[in-house]
């Protein structure tokens, strides 16, 4: 009998990792654009806080770097020295980091032939995140390559733009009984743009084979995106039958609790009132960011930002949370700083994939000594320092070309050259 559990699948921050500003609505991209960035210290950071999710007794798992520069997207954007700066810097965006836009996930109980579904995200709002999903895909069918147990799905076409599990919620009882998922889309016209459509959504919950009854699609609040929540996970997150949410996330708050009660009857909702927390501190400090997770030992606990403990209004609400009965009992803060600044926290760094361990390709999940042997790789090969001027030069792309190709020989993962 398989054994399904929660697999927390982490981007490992490539070495081109750079501060070009690209990402239109992501308040802490665009402001910290032309930074120099420490790729060095981002894998690092990141490796870390998986390491500390397997200390939980957490399944871990991983995803590589995309190749570095994308010669192709160069080719044919026949960027030269005239050309716009921000084409040559997407061309280097290490932003594949970001795994919960990797793919949106429907576990096997959810879907109509019980298997698991994954459709990459199309991501086609921006052009640097956009050039991803095929190389994406590429890693999904090999990770999930065996097709007893998964489908793995082209993209949605790029009519609708499709961000993945940044944009989708679960919630269950057990892993092992059929789930309710929920979707949630933006509305275009904004100052920022809305980057789910409903129709990508839609067309996601078709694919995977989902009941209609236990499909839940919800509008992002249009405050929100304006903000800056770029995705519906920097203002909410759910696992098991909890969802964490700011009282601003939804367009129709109540009406968004009542669809799902519908479909879940066993919701229990944990809201950040406003006037405890505004909108602009929540994803200043990415509280929602955050990676809400069931312990070993049924508790839950919630992986915040240490940008959590440096605003005094929302560790206090958290300190408030923990002293009362909900049902988060623990916070446990993660330093992703050189994350953070390009506008991911926790929850953006990992893909949740509900599925039996053994079912996945062994060299992507992680354990004590592979941690350490990625931690070797990275500190000797990965770049200390980038600034953003050197994006382009030749001896930058040689250090990432071989940083890159010296990873996927220490995994074995050749075949992803």
């Amino acid at each position: 009998m398989s054994t399904l559990v929660e697999i927390n699948f982490d981007g490992i921050v490539g070495p081109s990792h750079n501060y070009a500003g690209l990402s239109l609505g992501n308040l802490a991209a665009t402001s910290h654009a032309g930074d120099t960035s420490y790729p060095r210290a981002a894998a690092l950071q990141g490796i870390a806080k998986m390491r500390s999710n397997m200390a939980l007794g957490l399944a871990q798992g991983f995803l590589l770097p995309l190749p570095r520069p994308n010669h192709v997207l160069l080719d044919r954007l026949a960027v030269d020295e005239n050309a716009d700066r921000a084409l040559l810097a997407a061309a280097w965006s290490a932003s594949s980091m970001w795994t919960a836009n990797a793919a949106t996930v429907s576990p096997a109980p959810d879907t109509a032939d019980g298997r698991c579904h994954l459709t990459p995200a199309n991501l086609v709002t921006m052009l640097h995140r956009g050039q991803e999903w095929r190389d994406t895909q590429a890693q999904l069918k090999i990770a999930f390559g065996d097709d007893r147990h998964f489908a793995v799905h082209e993209a949605v076409p790029d009519s609708f733009g499709d961000e993945g599990a940044a944009n989708h919620m679960r919630f269950c009882t057990s892993h092992e009984e059929p789930g309710v998922e929920v979707f949630v889309y933006g509305r275009p016209g904004g100052r920022f743009p809305a980057r789910q459509h409903e129709q990508a959504s839609r067309a996601v919950a078709r694919l995977h084979g989902l009941a209609p009854d236990r499909s839940v699609f919800i509008e992002q609040n249009p405050v929100a995106i304006e903000a800056g929540a770029f995705h519906n996970d920097v203002v909410s997150v759910a696992n098991g039958r909890v969802l964490f949410t700011h009282e601003q996330a939804f367009a129709e708050r109540e009406t968004a609790y009542d669809a799902i009660r519908a479909a879940f009857p066993q919701l229990e909702v944990v809201e950040v009132p406003a006037d405890a927390v505004s909108l602009e501190e929540a994803i200043a400090t990415y509280l929602f960011n955050a990676q809400l997770l069931t312990l070993p030992s049924g508790e839950m606990a919630l992986v915040v930002p240490t940008e959590c403990q440096e605003s005094a209004a929302v560790w206090s609400w958290l300190e408030h949370m923990l002293a009362g009965n909900g049902p988060i009992r623990q916070v446990i803060p993660v330093d992703v700083k050189q994350s953070m600044a390009n506008g991911g926290g926790p929850a953006c760094l990992r893909l949740r994939v509900v599925a039996d361990p053994a079912t996945v390709d062994r060299r992507f999940l992680l354990d004590d000594a592979k941690a350490t042997l990625i931690e070797k790789v990275v500190a000797e090969h990965w770049p200390e320092t980038i600034a953003t001027a050197q994006l382009g030069s030749p001896e930058l792309e040689a250090r990432v070309v071989s940083a890159r190709r010296a990873l996927l020989d220490a995994l074995d993962l050749q075949e992803l050259g």
